[in-house]
C-alpha cells in the first residue's frame, strides 16, 4: 500500500503542510476544531502517525517534547563532543528527549531529510557543524522550529528560517591583530577558508579592520582565504607557505587546528617561532601538543551547548517571535606564539 504523506492530508483539507505538523508534533497555533479534522483525515487516510506524537491516544498534550540533533562528523574533535554533551544534558533537566541524526558532509539535488526530521515527531532541530549549501537549504525549508551553531556564508541568517547562535569573532581577532601590530609585527597573512563559515567570515573581518586602523592591509600573496580541501588541509597549506618567497612577520589563522598546522610546517622549515613568524589560532582546542604555547581565543563550549538547548525550546514554545541571532562572547588568551618580533628591529 502506498503511503500517505503530510502534503496529501493538509491538501485533502485544504490547509498548509506546517498546519499539519503542528497538529502531529503537538505544538501550539491551531484550534481544537481544526485539530481534530487532521487527526480525524489522518486516520481516514490510514496514515501512519508517529508514536512519539502522542495521536495515537489522542495524548497530545501529555506527548514527549522530541529534539533532534542533526550534526555532520561530531567525532572529528572533543570540541563538538562537549557541546553536545551539554545539550544533552540540559534537555534531560527538562524530560526532553533528544536523538541523534547524523548528516552528511555533502549532498546532490536527489538527497532528502532523514525520516527523523520529517515524520512530525520531532518537535525542533539543533543543528551543529553543517555548512553544505544544500544541505542547509534543505533543513531551512522545513517547518520544524530550528537554531543552528553557525552557518556557510553561501547561506546567511536571514535565510535559515531559524536562529542562529554564534561565538563572538571579530572583536577578538582585532583584539590579537592590535596586539602583533603594538609588538612590532608590520607584515600579515590570514589562513582560513572564510566563505566555509560565518565565523571564519568573521574573524576575517575582524583582521581586516584592526589592519585598515592603523593604515595596513593583508598582502594577498601572504594570505590563503580560499575554499580548503577537508581532508588535505596539510598539503595545501604545505603548498602554499613553499611557494612563498619570502615570509609575513605575523599569521593570523581561523582555528587552531590551522594555526598548529602553520606552526609545525614553519618549525620544520627551521622558522623560529615567535622570532620570526608569530602565529595565532581560534577555539582554544587543546588537542594538539603545539596549542600550548598558541595565541587564541576561548570558547565556552559548555555554555554554548546549554544555551542551544534553551533557545530551541524558547522557539518550540514562541514559534511566531522574530528569529535571532545570538552572540556568546569569547576570551583571548595571549600566549607565547605571538610574542614581541625580532624582525625589522
Amino acid at each position: 500500500m502506498r503511503k500517505v504523506t503530510i502534503q496529501e492530508i493538509a491538501d485533502s483539507l485544504g490547509v498548509s503542510r506546517t498546519t499539519v505538523w503542528k497538529v502531529f508534533g503537538g505544538q501550539a497555533g491551531v484550534s481544537q476544531e481544526l485539530r481534530s479534522k487532521v487527526i480525524a483525515k489522518a486516520r481516514e487516510l490510514n496514515y501512519t502517525v508517529p508514536e512519539s506524537s502522542g495521536l495515537a491516544t489522542d495524548s497530545v498534550a501529555d506527548a514527549p517534547i522530541n529534539i533532534a540533533l542533526a550534526v555532520c562528523r561530531p567525532e572529528t574533535s572533543t570540541f563538538w563532543m562537549t557541546i553536545i554533551h551539554q545539550i544533552a544534558k540540559e534537555l534531560s533537566r527538562h524530560d526532553v528527549n533528544l536523538i541523534y541524526t547524523y548528516l552528511p558532509l555533502s549532498v546532490d539535488a536527489g538527497y532528502t531529510l532523514p525520516a527523523s526530521l520529517t515524520s512530525g515527531g520531532t518537535h525542533g532541530i539543533i543543528i551543529i557543524n553543517v555548512y553544505d549549501e544544500q544541505l542547509l537549504r534543505l533543513l531551512s525549508a522545513s517547518p520544524i522550529p530550528k537554531v543552528y551553531l553557525d552557518t556557510s556564508t553561501a547561506v546567511p541568517p536571514s535565510e535559515l528560517n531559524g536562529d542562529l547562535v554564534l561565538t563572538e569573532n571579530r572583536f577578538s581577532v582585532s583584539r590579537i591583530t592590535e596586539q602583533l601590530i603594538a609588538s612590532g609585527r608590520q607584515t600579515f597573512g590570514f589562513i582560513g577558508d572564510i566563505d566555509y563559515a560565518q565565523s571564519n567570515h568573521e574573524r576575517f573581518e575582524g583582521f581586516s579592520k584592526a589592519l585598515l586602523l592603523h593604515g595596513l592591509s593583508a598582502d594577498p600573496e601572504f594570505s590563503l582565504t580560499g575554499p580548503i580541501g577537508r581532508d588535505t588541509y596539510k598539503e595545501e597549506i604545505s603548498a602554499f607557505l613553499a611557494a612563498l618567497h619570502d615570509l609575513p612577520d605575523a599569521f593570523v589563522c581561523a582555528s587552531d587546528y590551522v594555526a598548529c598546522i602553520v606552526m609545525q610546517l614553519l618549525l620544520g622549515r627551521g622558522v623560529r617561532i615567535p622570532e620570526d613568524v608569530a602565529v595565532s589560532g581560534f577555539d582554544a582546542n587543546q588537542e594538539d601538543s603545539l596549542a600550548e604555547d598558541l595565541t587564541t581565543v576561548q570558547v565556552f563550549n559548555p555554555h554554548i551547548g546549554f544555551r542551544l538547548a534553551q533557545q530551541i525550546l524558547f522557539r518550540i514554545e514562541y514559534p511566531n517571535i522574530p528569529y535571532e541571532v545570538i552572540t556568546i562572547a569569547s576570551q583571548v588568551i595571549f600566549r607565547g606564539s605571538t610574542a614581541a618580533s625580532s624582525r625589522g628591529n
